[in-house]
């Protein structure tokens, strides 16, 4: 079976190509490298002992899309492309809504133009807003924040019409929580271009001395110590859910919706330290405003993706401390 994978040089994608081709399926990626590194395919190559198909593109481009498309044959997609930025998104809603919703919709049209029904969509819980009450199950209200989630709710809700218009789609709808750690070779990880937006790649760079300290989003939530708590969620874990969502939809026509994390909801400052306790390093940091479209707390409740999928997170927050470091450590 022949799986592409949009964004697959990014973190999350890199992770899902390894588990792909460790489980015998045949990968094509397309990337147009604006978050991600093309060196990427050599790791995951030399990580898995097989080839994988790289295109450099954007998704947006549809006479490139069904070239690639008509070359390939492709039967099925996991759709990781979009920007992805929280803070980003509310300084550059246009950018958001225009990259994020034209590539998927350029996607979907290629897809059904070459009979292409089954796809994985990359979601996110930033599409529950801020809960009502935790923890976060699929059938809790959607509310977003910020632009960012709301590109992957009106992702969502494009979906879902689809589906009502042809009932041959077979669409998983995965809704992460929060990704971090890498692969334990230490060739893939997370590696964003400039200052990260996320929690543990910026930890790891303050670990590793390239930033002077870190700065901790407010300290005065609803919360354990008062800074934002987060399901954590290994990404080879997440990358494994995807595996199940293929197969899933492999077999099963129909639409649905599952949350990948852990059920556990870990602070920014528990975080912190649980990284400095597992590496033996410091982690200096300052305490700053809240962040524009940050909420207090969220983490998920499992338990369809346990039950329809045949899933559920394995790795704890040391190893996602510990791998998150060692990946770094490696590629200095």
């Amino acid at each position: 079976m022949k799986v592409l994978v949009t964004g697959g040089c990014g973190y999350i994608g890199s992770h899902t190509c390894v588990e792909l081709l460790d489980n015998g399926y045949d990968v094509v990626v397309v990337d147009n490298l604006s978050n991600s590194k093309e060196n990427v395919i050599e790791k995951i190559k030399k990580i898995t002992g097989k080839k994988i198909k790289f295109y450099k593109e954007d998704i947006c481009n549809k006479n490139k899309l069904d070239e690639i498309f008509s070359k390939e044959k492709i039967d099925a997609v996991i759709h990781f492309a979009g920007f992805k930025a929280v803070g980003e998104s509310v300084k550059k809603p246009l950018m958001y809504y225009r990259n994020n919703l034209d590539s998927t919709i350029t996607l979907l049209e290629v897809m059904n133009k070459h009979n292409c029904k089954k796809i994985v969509f990359s979601s996110s819980a930033t599409v529950y807003g801020s809960p009502k009450k935790l923890p976060i199950t699929e059938d809790s209200s959607l509310h977003t924040t910020n632009p960012y989630g709301t590109t992957k709710l009106m992702i969502e809700m494009i979906l879902n019409d689809l589906y009502i218009s042809d009932n041959d789609w077979s669409i998983a709808i995965l809704r992460y929580f929060n990704p971090i750690g890498a692969h334990k070779s230490g060739l893939i990880g997370e590696d964003p271009n400039g200052i990260p937006n996320n929690l543990m790649p910026y930890i790891v760079k303050v670990a590793t001395k390239e930033l002077k300290e870190l700065s901790v989003f407010g300290n005065d939530y609803d919360t354990i110590d008062g800074t934002g708590v987060r399901d954590y969620i290994h990404v080879v874990d997440l990358a494994k859910g995807h595996i199940k969502a293929i197969e899933k939809v492999s077999k099963d026509k129909g639409i649905d919706t599952y949350n990948l994390g852990t059920g556990n909801g870990y602070s920014v400052l528990q975080i912190i330290n649980t990284f400095k306790e597992v590496n033996k390093v410091d982690v200096p940091y300052k305490i700053v405003e809240r962040r524009d479209g940050d909420i207090a707390s969220c983490y998920a409740s499992c338990e369809k993706a346990k039950k329809l999928l045949n899933w559920e997170a394995k790795l704890d927050i040391y190893e996602m401390c510990r791998d998150s470091y060692n990946y770094v450590k490696k590629n200095k």
